[in-house]
């Protein structure tokens, strides 16, 4: 296995899958609880909130690694308190890599959940409520089972689009061996790098077979979920 890459590109794969990880499961309770307030409530500024939680996706990434940058460097009022009473620090981090991986795949998340809810059949909450569930219970027996499918479909999408990350990442927490060099860092090195030419070949395909992976894995899991839910 060490012959199909070099230690520090294994060292790149691994840190990717760790942030990947991280940026999905932090991201999945704020997702569903997003994806079930667009789904199943009516409010003003609606809209506006959708906007907000889509805002990710058009937003160029670098411009979101620089708010990262000025609102959690160290030297600013939230990353100096997060500091100096937590001992937390994102930049330069790849806790931060986390962070703005979750940030920007969090629409992927909460588009998926919010799918499933909306497919649901009309009026079996309110015909659920009628029979005396509360709020929790149709959360627990209702909500969270409809969403399944959703939910993982969602969480394995958004696992390969942090594989992908780069603009947020490489402006938040820089490019930093062993911490932040994540595939696409990794990939960014080599071209930079006099013959680095193979190592980007390689780390190149590797990222395509992850992100493919991640797809097919995405409608298998979508596709089954939903044949389960619907037995």
């Amino acid at each position: 296995m060490e012959g199909i890459l070099t230690a520090a590109e294994w060292e790149a794969l691994g840190l990717s899958l760790r942030v990947a990880l991280v940026a999905v499961l932090a991201d999945l309770p704020f997702a569903f609880a997003a994806g079930l307030l667009l789904a199943r409530c009516r409010f003003p500024g609606k809209p506006l909130v959708d906007g907000l939680v889509h805002l990710p996706l058009v937003l160029p990434p670098v411009a979101l690694g620089y708010l990262l940058l000025v609102s959690f460097g160290t030297r600013a009022p939230l990353g100096a308190f997060l500091l100096n009473t937590f001992g937390m620090r994102f930049v330069f981090s790849w806790t931060g890599a986390a962070l703005a991986s979750a940030i920007l795949t969090f629409p992927f998340q909460v588009r998926a959940i919010r799918l499933s809810l909306e497919a649901e059949t009309p009026g079996l909450a309110e015909a659920a409520e009628t029979l005396g569930a509360g709020f929790w219970d149709r959360l627990v027996s209702l909500h969270l089972p409809l969403a399944a499918p959703g939910i993982l479909a969602g969480a394995v999408t958004a696992f390969a689009a942090c594989l992908g990350e780069f603009g947020a990442i490489i402006t938040f927490v820089s490019n930093i061996p062993g911490e932040t060099r994540t595939i696409p860092l990794a990939i960014y090195t080599a071209i930079q790098t006099p013959g680095g030419e193979q190592a980007a070949a390689r780390l190149a395909a590797l990222s395509i077979v992850l992100a493919l992976a991640g797809l097919i894995l995405a409608d298998w899991v979508s596709r089954r979920m939903r044949a389960f839910v619907g037995q």
